[in-house]
């Protein structure tokens, strides 16, 4: 069999997708090894309870839009311990003049819906007359929108959802890096509105799932039970403490020093991180410092726990974005208890609220206190809290969410080249193949699988 006598795999990071990758290659029978310099592995994902309270230090939610990700949590065990979303969930919130609206979710809900105005409802409906862009055109997104649909619509849709995904700026993103969906729709269809009627016809047709009907879910016991799972899986295959800085290819071997030899070598690491790995190829060095040039977001999640009476609002929704013209604080909420059950005591309730981001870098270098502070004043405007937390988590994330911005692709193009180029070197995660945690999910998983049938083919 050929595991045995292969050399293992290294995988380089430990968060989901490290994880995710090993655990793929175990199934695909290739010995692996993975190196976290963290005392502990999952990255981002951590899962703190305190009494009653459930709180998430990273992502909330596992949207389902692959097959791999139902998959993943089959093969782990964990059906039994999965829960979706409420039904309530479905609403999402716009803060307009300082109060949440609904977001609509039908023609005839955007016709009515008083978040947007007259004019701009106008404005959209001429989107399918808008000539499309020359295909090799890289716009901001930012420009993109306000070509298509028009400046309100950039203003209360795009700029909050952009600052829920990325906690970035339209005017930065690239269409084409950071929303290829979008980007293509243009060129396919020469207009959104018509791709997406066309598109849900042929998604019907395919089986596919958009990400609006995705459904979304987490566990029991919180997002942390998936990365522990995994981790019991591959409990002799992790080294923990032990961080990676010099790779060598020589005679078709990967030597990563006193850390052994490998037959293949991946790299799930940050961008900021990968740019201070030294690499060697045929005696020359490889450098990845370019990657040091992928702007991170900051962001400072801020979990709050109240009475249930204090809160004014019936948190019936996902939650609520604010849009940088309404000069809020914070970038929006999360009503956590809304989602899923047992996330606050009886009578409680359970708020995330995200601050910083690309709009207000300089609010995560504030003490927790002060953080606070921000965020409560937000959430007595929007939401009529009129009373003070019962529960107060404050997770800061210096360099949280990598930016596709304009120039993106150059970045991709060099992982790429690589790949092809360097005999065992793979690349995979957010800084490549998408910033959800969903997409981190799937690129360890082809990432395994490019290496396993690489390897099977050489052999």
């Amino acid at each position: 069999m050929l595991e045995d006598h292969l050399k293992p795999v290294a995988i380089i990071g430990g968060g989901i997708t490290g994880l995710t990758a090993a655990f793929r290659l175990q199934q695909r029978g290739i010995p692996a090894v993975l190196f976290e310099a963290a005392d502990r592995v999952g990255g981002v994902i951590q899962t703190v309870r305190e009494g009653a309270y459930l709180a998430e230090c990273g992502p909330n939610t596992i949207l389902e839009t692959s097959p791999l990700i139902g998959e993943l949590a089959a093969a782990l065990g964990l059906e039994e311990c999965r829960i979706d979303t409420s039904d309530s969930a479905e609403n999402r919130y716009i803060v307009r003049n300082k109060r949440p609206v609904k977001l609509p979710t039908s023609p005839l809900g955007f016709l009515a819906s008083p978040l947007f105005s007259c004019r701009a409802k106008a404005r959209l409906l001429a989107e399918p007359f808008i000539r499309r862009a020359p295909a090799d055109t890289e716009e901001n997104l930012a420009q993109f929108v306000r070509r298509r649909v028009g400046r309100e619509f950039l203003e209360y849709a795009i700029n909050p959802f952009v600052a829920g995904v990325y906690a970035g700026a339209p005017e930065t993103l690239s269409v084409r890096e950071a929303f290829p969906k979008l980007h293509a729709l243009e060129q396919r269809y020469g207009s959104l509105i018509l791709g997406q009627l066309l598109g849900a016809r042929e998604r019907k047709r395919s089986g596919s799932v958009s990400k609006q009907n995705a459904p979304k879910f987490s566990f029991d016991r919180g997002l942390e039970t998936l990365t522990t799972a995994l981790a019991k899986r591959l409990k002799e295959q992790i080294r923990t403490g032990q961080a990676i800085g010099k790779l060598t290819r020589h005679n078709n071997t990967w030597s990563l020093g006193q850390a052994g030899e490998y037959s293949a070598v991946l790299l799930a690491l940050p961008a900021f991180r990968l740019a201070e790995l030294q690499l060697t190829h045929k005696a020359k060095p490889i450098s990845l410092s370019m990657l040091a040039d992928i702007q991170y977001a900051p962001v400072a999640s801020v979990v709050l726990g109240f009475r249930r009476e204090d809160v004014a609002h019936p948190l019936d929704g996902f939650g609520a974005l604010n849009p940088e013209v309404e000069q809020l604080n914070s970038l929006g909420t999360i009503f956590s208890s809304s989602l899923f059950p047992g996330r606050a005591p009886l009578g409680q309730v359970l708020l995330t609220s995200y601050i910083g981001g690309l709009r207000a870098p300089h609010l995560v270098k504030k003490n927790p206190d002060e953080i606070c502070d921000l965020v409560m004043e937000d959430l007595r405007i929007v939401l009529g809290v009129n009373g003070e937390p019962t529960y107060r988590h404050v997770f800061v994330h210096r360099r949280a969410i990598p930016q596709y911005d304009v120039g993106f692709g150059r970045f991709k193009a060099l992982m790429n080249e690589l790949e092809q180029e360097v005999s065992g070197l793979y690349f995979a995660g957010h800084c490549r193949d998408g910033v959800s945690l969903t997409d981190s999910i799937v690129s360890g998983h082809k990432a395994a699988d490019r290496i396993a049938n690489n390897l099977k083919q050489r052999d």
